[in-house]
């Protein structure tokens, strides 16, 4: 028997505290994953990754072969400066214009595609 009523066990009962692990039937959401970098968590942000890479290499591959030829078309045609300039302002530009744009689209897509994936919608 205690012998004052401060050294007394006491029971406190309450509601369960929600930890910050905390599993769903025995599932962790994505989102978890990634801020605890774990190997699931990294193998995530490494798709994403390796999607954007995917949609900058098909960019700089169209961009090569878009550029890559012109030195080669401007030496076989060596009188014609005011062709080159043509070439170079009205016939590059546009489809530039058109290819950065498909790549700014491509890259938000993809990171919506992943968000979607990791807030489980």
């Amino acid at each position: 028997m205690p012998s004052s009523p401060a050294d007394r066990r006491v029971v406190v009962t309450g509601p369960p505290r929600r930890t910050r692990t905390r599993r769903v039937s025995g599932y962790y959401r994505p989102r978890t994953e990634i801020d605890e970098q774990t190997t699931l968590g990294h193998t995530y942000v490494r798709s994403l990754m390796r999607t954007q890479l995917r949609t900058a290499l098909a960019v700089l591959a169209v961009l090569g072969l878009l550029v890559g030829p012109l030195p080669l078309l401007f030496a076989a045609m060596p009188h014609a400066r005011h062709l080159v300039w043509a070439i170079l302002g009205f016939g590059l530009y546009a489809p530039l214009v058109l290819l950065a744009r498909w790549f700014v689209r491509r890259a938000e897509r993809n990171e919506r595609d992943f968000v979607r994936l990791v807030e489980d919608r």
